[in-house]
């Protein structure tokens, strides 16, 4: 059973990125709150890649009756933040400056499981970029997206 609640920070400063993401995908280390909220999971990671599944519901419906953009956003933040996060050494950790969402097709209930993979174009010293892309399991794109994050010691 996932368990939900922000990993502690001695826990953050004494593994790198990589390994916290690792320890969450293998259960040894708690999921963020906001995926139980949102219905995210971490599905994989790599150096410089993560990937995140859900399946849109009508709980991320919008008064006019599809999936709300934000869901787009979360996935794809969660995405690409993460893949910067899969290369930040011990002691390091990084925050969103900007994101940019680009919704190309609309999700539903009848969308089925999409993927939102992040990988890393640049992974600085101070500052890191991302990009993403949602895809259901036909490999149909929903959005796409870029990142900018902060790098910075614990």
């Amino acid at each position: 059973m996932t368990t939900f609640a922000p990993v502690p920070m001695d826990v953050l400063r004494s593994m790198s990125g990589l390994d916290v993401l690792h320890a969450m995908l293998a259960g040894q280390l708690p999921a963020p709150p906001i995926s139980r909220m949102m219905q995210l999971m971490l599905a994989d990671v790599g150096t410089g890649r993560a990937v995140f599944s859900c399946t849109p519901t009508l709980e991320h419906y919008n008064p006019t009756g599809s999936v709300h953009g934000g869901l787009a956003g979360a996935l794809l933040d969660s995405c690409m933040g993460c893949a910067v996060m899969t290369t930040l050494p011990k002691g390091f950790a990084s925050t969103t400056l900007e994101y940019r969402v680009h919704l190309v097709r609309a999700m539903s209930d009848k969308t089925g499981p999409v993927r939102a993979e992040g990988t890393v174009v640049h992974a600085g010293r101070q500052v890191a970029t991302a990009e993403g892309r949602i895809v259901d399991a036909a490999g149909k794109l929903y959005a796409h997206g870029t990142t900018t994050c902060l790098v910075f010691a614990l």
